[in-house]
């Protein structure tokens, strides 16, 4: 088991620098002059040219990049210019309030997705199982956004039950209660798509299970269904579904990007739209890498849960 955590660590390795020189081209690529939009009317030719070397956009790209990487690998990524303070303490600042938002998510959508699956498979071409299919496809195909929007519309300006935005109240809030009914629309929003994503691969998981000779040795020998159902058939399920379940804990979290713009939450998707248009380059660059280093993250978590209820995997 130690040797296979191992060799999982060396293999993200590649991956994390490959994600940095992706996210540091993409934002070279990106035209016009930090300089320029960070001095806005105050842009003179020999003011853009003393801020482009102070802040080292006099040098090469390639140059810039292994000044860049080395200033992260010491756990320094640079000074926000719009912010005028460290990138590294905004974007753990802003992460977390992301992370309540992804983790709210991506429980509901496991909760949710896997007794969706369970139950559909145990009625295969029932009643139960056509509607909730159905039901599970349009929510796949509903964009996230959009829903928001119709949810803020339905409970916050006609019902007025529930917060339209922000994470707590402006006045009287702050403790959990608020935090949870602030919580509630944009967790379930960010929650919809994955849910309908674990739900089919949960079913389809628990059918091809549910046709293997134990599950017939199980019921012949008197267990209950839902002992078939829960103690055998879910359990070897599981081990397929577990890292769908990684890749949608990244999803979710690059989900937050615009679900954070719709119900103005304080996370990094709201900071990275706010980076981008005020060319707040190190910002972004920290934000990504922060982000997408976390998706891969998980993604080790799940091979790594996957290997442990499954040994075979790790050969």
């Amino acid at each position: 088991m130690h040797l296979y955590v191992l060799k999982r660590l060396l293999a993200i390795v590649p991956i994390l620098i490959g994600l940095t020189v992706i996210v540091f081209a993409i934002m070279a690529l990106i035209p016009g002059d930090p300089a320029t939009a960070i001095l806005g009317s105050y842009a003179t030719p020999e003011n853009v040219e003393k801020l482009n070397r102070s802040l080292g956009l006099d040098k090469s790209l390639i140059e810039q990049y292994f000044i860049w990487l080395g200033n992260m690998l010491q756990g320094d990524l640079g000074r926000s210019y719009s912010l005028n303070r460290p990138v590294l303490d905004e974007v753990l600042e802003r992460f977390s309030a992301t992370l309540i938002l992804a983790g709210a998510a991506l429980l509901l959508c496991t909760v949710w997705g896997l007794l969706i699956g369970i139950w559909t498979a145990a009625r295969q071409y029932g009643w139960t199982d056509k509607i909730l299919t159905f039901i599970v496809l349009i929510g796949i195909s509903i964009p996230s956004f959009w829903l928001g929007l119709l949810l803020i519309l339905f409970f916050s300006v006609q019902l007025r039950v529930l917060p339209a935005s922000g994470m707590f109240a402006i006045y009287g809030g702050g403790d959990l209660p608020d935090l949870l009914r602030h919580l509630i629309l944009p967790a379930f929003t960010l929650s919809v798509v994955a849910t309908g994503v674990i739900a089919r691969l949960t079913r389809s998981a628990m059918l091809e299970v549910l046709r293997q000779d134990f599950v017939r040795t199980a019921r012949a020998k008197g267990v209950p269904e839902s002992g078939v159902l829960y103690r055998h058939a879910f359990k070897a399920a599981l081990v397929s579904v577990i890292p769908v379940i990684g890749i949608q804990a990244g999803f979710v979290l690059g989900g937050a990007v615009y679900i954070e713009t719709v119900f103005q939450w304080p996370g990094v998707g709201r900071m990275l739209v706010q980076a981008i248009a005020t060319r707040d380059i190190l910002l972004v660059q920290g934000g990504v890498v922060v982000v997408a280093g976390s998706y891969v993250l998980f993604n080790l978590l799940a091979d790594l849960a996957q290997s442990w209820l499954d040994p075979r995997v790790k050969t």
